[in-house]
């Protein structure tokens, strides 16, 4: 792996043995021709995932596997994935194989379309046909309304995985956990733009979702207040120059 990579794919994953497997093929097979990597980051599964990782790494060498020695949450895998990146330019996917690894060159090419706005650090997917449970599909839609209104990020999907970001931009964004669901706000408070397009949903592949309703509603109203502080807090000083 050279720094000349121009794409770096970031997978967090706990406890998906049976869909890791398939999820590499599919990135490998979305970004054929080009010069990437994909880093699966184990955040310390106890099942087979990261015994089925490190055998996937003789199929795809564009494959690095790390693995979290304590469970850390989602967030961290992402964060912990991007700082490994070689390239300039990262995308994520949830690891239980429901975003489509197709959709990442339309984002890569959203992103760095020529005529892209000079402030564009960031498009992320929105779900456009989910394949949840009613259930799961209300509780976002009640949970996207208050954060939306509240943050005012215009992100009407804000549990959607698939992103394609510039890994500096990112990495210039206050690190908590549960951060990934509040990404389009925090690039806009530190004067980035965001772009959103549609996207594939699909059936989860194995196993079962880490998320409920009130599991999320609880983390949402700690999080959505830290955030608003967070945002309040910062200030932008629109660049710096050199003299």
């Amino acid at each position: 792996m050279t720094q000349s990579l121009e794409f770096s794919v970031v997978v967090p994953v706990h406890n998906e043995a049976g869909n890791v497997g398939p999820l590499a093929s599919e990135i490998a097979a979305a970004l054929d021709g080009r010069s990437y990597e994909m880093i699966f980051v184990d955040d310390a599964s106890t099942d087979d995932t990261r015994a089925e990782l490190a055998e996937l790494k003789a199929a795809h060498p564009q494959l690095r596997v790390l693995s979290h020695r304590s469970n850390a949450g989602q967030s961290r895998g992402i964060r912990t994935g991007v700082l490994a990146a070689k390239g300039a330019i990262v995308g994520t996917l949830d690891g239980d194989g429901q975003n489509d690894p197709a959709d990442l060159p339309a984002l890569y090419r959203a992103l760095t379309r020529a005529d892209a706005p000079g402030d564009l650090k960031m498009v992320m997917g929105r779900r456009a046909n989910r394949k949840d449970t009613a259930w799961k599909r209300f509780g976002s839609r009640v949970g996207n309304g208050i954060r939306k209104r509240l943050l005012k990020d215009d992100c009407t999907d804000s549990g959607c995985g698939i992103k394609v970001m510039y890994r500096d931009a990112y990495l210039l964004l206050p690190y908590f956990d549960h951060m990934h669901r509040y990404m389009p706000a925090l690039m806009g408070a530190e004067g980035f733009g965001v772009e959103f397009r549609d996207v594939n949903h699909r059936e989860r592949g194995t196993g079962a979702s880490k998320y409920t309703n009130l599991g999320r509603l609880w983390a949402a109203l700690s999080d959505l207040r830290g955030v608003m502080w967070l945002i309040r807090r910062r200030r932008n000083p629109k660049g710096a120059d050199e003299i």
